[in-house]
């Protein structure tokens, strides 16, 4: 009997991190549309204004002389920005970012390279391979503020105007789809037009070409847009972070709590064999004293 009792504890244990599991689940479904709204809220505006800047900077090709626009090939360093999340239980989705960010980090070896790490999880490998980190971000979550964002990003812009930097990457996941979601690598600074146009691959869909009248010139619009554009961009990043943390925690949720429910089967054939072995080796001590006392 004692084997059954153990067999009905572990049931009991594995009963309530099923019920712990599904509840997460639900947890990170609600997120998830929350952080899927925010992130489809804020596409149409980077696309749109990423597509300006693209007009704007051909309309002003030739004239416009900007410090965002510009190489810093003298630079002493590059800036990595690594984004990951601050809690676990989202299946592989640290480890993508972490290691696409080590593979940038591998074929950059011949720069000094600063890091800086969004999230506890990340944070905490750096730190076991004694990667030094430049600076670590615990304060933003899974659902990020633009004001919480955009001090980063200016500081970014400052250090790459002063010529400190001479790039600037971030190394995040990028939110295609519920069922597709990619780990990457994007160039934040400096601006071009491959990179401004690589904040979403539907905008760079044909189409006919609006004409413009400028007022004021193209070149003084730009130096309102470019560093808006830097803003939006690494916001962007962040945005399909979370909602990317979120699908990854909703479906490895699911598959614990699939899992949790095919062990409480397992445990229950296992459980209901036992029984059966003790009510026959009960009856067979019974039939035995009866043909004792014969």
């Amino acid at each position: 009997m004692a084997k059954a009792r153990q067999i009905v504890k572990r049931r009991k244990a594995v009963t309530n991190i099923r019920k712990i599991t599904k509840t997460m689940q639900l947890i990170a479904t609600a997120r998830y549309q929350q952080a899927f709204q925010r992130a489809t809220a804020t596409k149409p505006y980077t696309q749109k204004i990423t597509k300006l800047v693209e007009e704007l900077s051909a309309a002003a090709a030739g004239q416009v002389d900007h410090p965002l626009l510009k190489e810093n090939p003298d630079a002493p360093k590059d800036v990595l920005l690594v984004l990951t999340s601050n809690r676990g239980l989202c299946g592989g989705y640290n480890a993508g970012v972490v290691r696409k960010a080590l593979a940038h980090l591998d074929i950059e070896t011949d720069r000094q390279n600063e890091l800086h790490v969004v999230g506890k999880k990340g944070i905490a490998y750096f730190k076991f391979i004694k990667r030094p980190i430049s600076q670590a971000i615990t304060t933003i979550d899974d659902r990020p503020r633009f004001d919480q964002v955009e001090p980063l990003a200016t500081e970014f812009m400052r250090r790459f105007e002063a010529g400190e930097i001479r790039s600037v990457n971030v190394a995040y996941m990028r939110f295609i789809s519920t069922g597709r979601q990619v780990p990457e690598v994007m160039r934040l600074l400096p601006l071009s037009s491959d990179t401004v146009g690589a904040a979403d691959a539907t905008a760079a869909a044909s189409g006919p070409e609006v004409q413009y009248e400028f007022s004021p010139e193209p070149k003084e619009l730009l130096k309102v847009l470019l560093p808006q554009t830097v803003k939006v961009r690494l916001y962007q990043c962040f945005t399909d972070m979370a909602v990317s943390e979120q699908v990854a925690r909703m479906v490895a949720m699911k598959a614990a709590t699939d899992a949790a429910g095919d062990m409480i089967k397992n445990l229950s054939r296992q459980f209901n064999r036992a029984r059966q072995s003790q009510i026959t080796m009960e009856l067979l001590d019974i039939v035995g004293c009866a043909e004792a006392l014969k």
